[in-house]
């Protein structure tokens, strides 16, 4: 196999590969150094390459295949976001904050050990992953391999540029309000938020007030499903996750809305909306029952609970760093806003949610999937937002993706499904949100819109 090809494989496939002797993982591992080495200098998705130790796992992962171990993930190199702990390394948050190593992996990493991942080095974040571009004072701005005058969006930014430049084949992301979503849409990947729960957080548990979640940001549907597989803390699908995705979905209820949530404003674009009615045509086509619903977004679920649970949770950060004068001004003003919320005040919105999100979950009554937009516009260019403080950067930044925190308030999966590019040559893509717990679903239905428009087969400018 041609080595850009291989580059571009994906996890499943490498994994086979691996498996067959048709390729070492020491030869995968350098390819991805390579590339790293050469293009990273222009995007910098890597906060830093663990070249040594990833070689070293490397070469363990190769004996094991040769004395005929078989491991879901034996061999492929999987690289971390910034805010998940790797034993020995900061997790930086990209911040200067933070000096301290971390003592040991955090549960997903062991997991992904265990599945034989190697853990090739950990992905670029905007300070405590506050917002959807990834940019920091500390560690400078990650660009879009699609654009390099824009950002790849965030707070996974870095995970979304190495996977879509082919620097590493599949990356760990987390997402409290969008943040595995909306890079894998401005990057052209399957990124997937899973049911709430469903991959661990430990040691970090309940982060941002119950809103964030860990999950793939991938290359295809199967390489999500393998992720999900291998990292699952409750019970899945019979037959697991990769085998849910290669069956026929059935004949599905699907819901298609543009409705942007209240009380949120912002336009969306006319190529985002087209996309959606191409979707609508296309699963028509496909024996799939559409039609054109709006959930019942309550007006205060976003200003009245999540919000507060965002800033609270940054709060929450905050206060746990050992180097809080380091942080940038805009996020101690945005830790100051969570500090006036309480306890008892959290409690109370806390246990609001469950009406909250039986009222928006009630859509599902009648559907077994919604499909919105996925970011309702094009991504900014980088250093947009530099020069604002964090409630105006908010602001402006949240109308280009208003489609994603309803969904971390309800806790349910909904995945970002690449779908063309635009008039600019970046990607664009839908958001798909399945029933809580339904990831099967999700899985299967991406996978045939996979089959009937691939997307795996595009590559960015700087790739």
């Amino acid at each position: 196999m041609d080595l850009g090809e291989l580059a571009f494989a994906g996890a499943a496939e490498q994994a086979r590969l691996l498996a067959a002797g048709t390729v070492t993982a020491p030869a995968l591992l350098d390819l991805y150094l390579d590339r790293i080495a050469r293009l990273d200098p222009q995007l910098r998705s890597y906060r830093t390459v663990l070249t040594q130790t990833a070689r070293q796992e490397a070469a363990a992962a190769q004996h094991r295949i040769d004395t005929g171990e078989r491991l879901p993930l034996l061999g492929v190199p999987v690289a971390i976001k910034d805010d998940v702990d790797v034993d020995g390394e900061v997790t930086a948050c990209g911040s200067g904050a933070v000096s301290t190593a971390a003592v040991r992996d955090a549960e997903v990493v062991s997991r992904l050990r265990a599945a034989g991942a190697v853990i090739i080095g950990k992905t670029n974040v905007p300070e405590l992953m506050i917002f959807p571009f990834t940019e920091s004072l500390t560690f400078g701005a990650t660009r879009n391999p699609w654009n390099t005058a824009l950002t790849p969006g965030g707070s996974s930014g870095g995970s979304g540029a190495a996977v879509a430049a082919g620097l590493a084949p599949l990356a760990l992301g987390s997402d409290g309000g969008g943040s595995i979503r909306i890079p894998s849409g401005w990057c052209g990947l399957f990124g997937l938020k899973p049911q709430r729960g469903r991959v661990p957080l430990a040691p970090h548990d309940d982060a941002w007030c119950g809103l964030s979640v860990n999950g793939p940001i991938a290359r295809s549907v199967e390489d999500a499903a393998l992720f999900l597989d291998v990292t699952t803390s409750t019970p899945g699908p019979a037959g697991g996750f990769v085998d849910a995705a290669r069956k026929d979905p059935g004949r599905l209820r699907i819901a298609l809305s543009t409705k942007v949530p209240p009380p949120l404003i912002a336009k969306v674009g006319a190529e985002q909306r087209a996309a959606v009615d191409a979707a609508g045509a296309l699963l028509r086509d496909l024996g799939h029952d559409v039609v054109v619903r709006d959930p019942d977004y309550p007006p205060a679920a976003v200003y009245g609970n999540f919000l507060p649970r965002f800033f609270r949770g940054i709060y929450d950060d905050v206060r746990r760093l050992p180097h809080q004068d380091r942080l940038e001004k805009r996020t101690r003003n945005m830790a100051r806003i969570g500090s006036l919320l309480s306890d008892r005040r959290m409690a109370t919105i806390r246990a609001a949610e469950s009406a909250l999100a039986g009222r928006i979950q009630s859509i599902f009554d009648d559907v077994d999937v919604v499909i919105t937009p996925g970011n309702a516009t094009g991504p900014s260019r980088v250093g947009a937002y530099q020069r604002r403080g964090g409630i105006s950067s908010l602001l402006l930044v949240s109308q280009r993706v208003p489609f994603f925190e309803m969904w971390n308030l309800t806790g349910q999966p909904a995945a970002a499904v690449p779908w063309a590019l635009d008039r600019h040559g970046v990607p664009l893509s839908i958001q798909l949100v399945g029933r809580p717990h339904d990831e099967a679903t999700l899985l299967a239905l991406s996978a045939q819109i996979e089959e009937a428009r691939p997307w795996a087969q595009r590559r960015p400018p700087v790739s």
